[in-house]
């Protein structure tokens, strides 16, 4: 795959210590990448990772082991050049309520140090391309749940990123406003962003992701595009391919527990 490499992932690893359990591991060891004007998806249940993953990576967490590097800088030691390069979007991502929706997009271009002098054209253009005009002054609190996602929308773009972070991002939302925002998220990637995806949606991932890694348990089970995973399964539908390699992957963990000796890889029946 063409495209300069953005993000580069080695061996990455978040534990927490539970009381009861001791060290629980929500990420174990994961590698990959992530290229310019790509879309590259991060598919799995809920708890399986993808959102440590993605925190590690904007580095809202700190990882417990491996690499992540943004644009060459790396999560662990140069968070604030790693911040300046993404914007991240989820669908619980707060908005300062008395800010109005301007000062809102202006705020956030200040402090990632988008050029003094360029901050007022980029927040215009940003609310002319959201539509947000009509209510650019009104109060964040005042706005509707609709044109909210408009504005943090526009906020984490507010300084031109050239990574993006979607952490499913259209949890909540109508199916109207969900194709929208797919839609930009296209754009975006025809623009040149980065983009990373996380969701739970298998048709969201067969409609945007240029490649699709699936992760469970904490760990990444395959990467690869839409048709490789296809002639890698023999089967058509993302969720087929997705229980597929879930099964096997839980097959694999549960033989390990048992002293059993495995292939590296999970092994599929053509015919199944």
């Amino acid at each position: 795959m063409s495209g300069e490499i953005r993000v580069q992932v080695t061996g990455l690893t978040k534990s927490f210590f539970d009381e009861g359990r001791g060290e629980v591991y929500a990420v174990r060891g994961i590698d990959f990448d992530c290229r310019e004007g790509e879309i590259f998806g991060l598919l799995g249940a809920n708890g399986a990772g993808k959102t440590t993953t993605l925190r590690m990576l904007s580095t809202i967490l700190q990882p417990s082991g491996g690499r992540a590097e943004v644009m060459g800088h790396s999560v662990s030691t140069a968070p604030e050049l790693v911040r300046r390069s993404l914007g991240f979007y989820s669908a619980s991502t707060a908005l300062y309520p008395r800010l109005t929706a301007r000062e809102t997009i202006e705020f956030f271009a200040r402090i990632n140090r988008y050029p003094r002098d360029q901050v007022a054209a980029r927040v215009a253009a940003l609310i002319e391309r959201f539509g947000i005009t009509e209510f650019a002054d009104a109060r964040v609190d005042k706005l509707s749940s609709g044109m909210k996602q408009k504005v943090s929308l526009a906020r984490t773009m507010a300084h031109d990123p050239p990574i993006l972070i979607f952490d499913e991002p259209t949890v909540g939302l109508d199916v109207l406003n969900a194709l929208e925002l797919q839609t930009m998220i296209q754009e975006l990637r025809a623009e040149g962003k980065t983009i990373l995806f996380s969701t739970h949606i298998m048709s969201e991932a067969e409609r945007l992701c240029d490649r699709i890694a699936i992760i469970h348990r904490g760990e990444i089970l395959t990467c690869d595009t839409l048709d490789g995973l296809r002639e890698a399964t023999g089967c058509r539908y993302l969720e087929d391919i997705f229980v597929k390699y879930v099964r096997a992957g839980e097959s694999a963990e549960d033989a390990a527990e048992t002293g059993s000796k495995l292939d590296a890889g999970p092994a599929f029946d053509a015919e199944t």
